[in-house]
């Protein structure tokens, strides 16, 4: 499935974990964004355009977290620090210098914990409501890891995304957008799974293998994480309480809050202006 022109060009590069689709648009400094489990690039595509039109190298990447094209090789390290480490690997792999990293949801677990492994590759670290500390998954979401040790239990999880009614309950969309996602865009998120056995494969390798063990551990590392850090949090949103970005806040030695109003943890989808709007104040510094 084609993503939204609005990335910019698609294009592939081939890791030791397999090959990821990725899209680029613009130049300058490269602003790196990642996404959560069940959506992909697209999350980002109200966000892209005017991060690239302000002078930055906007790079979106297609994660194996079961809305992707391509599935990963069998052997594929998908727990959450391969995972981190195909994220390292990735800017390795472009040899991209001095990143605004800027991530949501399960993406902003994986973002913190390569942060505590490989950080050298990063100069500032956006992170918008995401998965922390014990919140790995969100208390919604933990039964999902439980399914995911019954072999084939992804299957019927698949296929029930295909109902359109469901999309705006709590336990799919409806709990992290305040407002509907376009149905072409939910497509390009639920139907790889449905569609690719390969997929489902990865889909619950990722899930199977989550928990707060890792962001626990990656968050005492980051006590001595010093680059900046801005948290974009939606102050409504009950899928990552506002107190885990303050807990976080504490924790990280260069950090600022900020508060977005009228949005759930999607904030990409909910608030794309005023996201766009604290990203560049917080890099404009790195655009000249």
């Amino acid at each position: 499935m084609t993503r939204s022109p609005a990335l910019g060009q698609e294009k592939h590069v081939t890791l030791r974990q397999g090959d990821v689709r990725y899209f680029e648009r613009g130049e300058g400094r490269p602003v790196v964004f990642i996404h959560g489990v069940l959506v992909n690039a697209d999350l980002w595509r109200h966000v892209v355009p005017d991060i690239a039109d302000a002078g930055f190298r906007a790079i979106t990447v297609d994660l194996p977290l079961g809305s992707h094209e391509t599935a990963l090789r069998p052997d594929a390290d998908l727990t959450p620090p391969g995972l981190a480490d195909l994220i390292a690997d990735f800017l390795d792999a472009l040899d991209l210098r001095d990143v605004v990293l800027v991530a949501n949801d399960t993406g902003g677990a994986l973002t913190q914990i390569m942060l505590s492994r490989r950080p050298e590759r990063v100069e500032r670290v956006v992170l918008t409501p995401c998965d922390s500390f014990d919140y790995f998954f969100p208390p919604t979401f933990k039964p999902l890891t439980l399914l995911a040790h019954i072999p084939g239990s992804m299957r019927p999880i698949a296929a029930l995304l295909q109902v359109k009614a469901l999309h705006r309950t709590p336990f799919v969309f409806g709990g992290v957008t305040k407002y509907p996602i376009p149905e072409p865009i939910v497509k390009s998120y639920v139907t790889p799974a449905h569609r690719q056995p390969a997929i489902r494969r990865d889909l619950r390798k990722v899930v199977r293998a989550v928990s707060s063990r890792y962001t626990l551990e990656a968050a005492e590392k980051l006590r001595t994480f010093d680059k900046p850090v801005l948290l974009v949090w939606a102050n409504e949103d009950r899928t990552f309480p506002l107190r885990l970005a303050r807990r976080l806040a504490a924790l990280l030695p260069d950090a600022r809050l900020v508060e977005v109003p009228d949005s759930y943890a999607f904030v990409p989808e909910d608030q794309p202006a005023l996201l766009v709007r604290h990203i560049l104040a917080f890099a404009g510094v790195m655009a000249d």
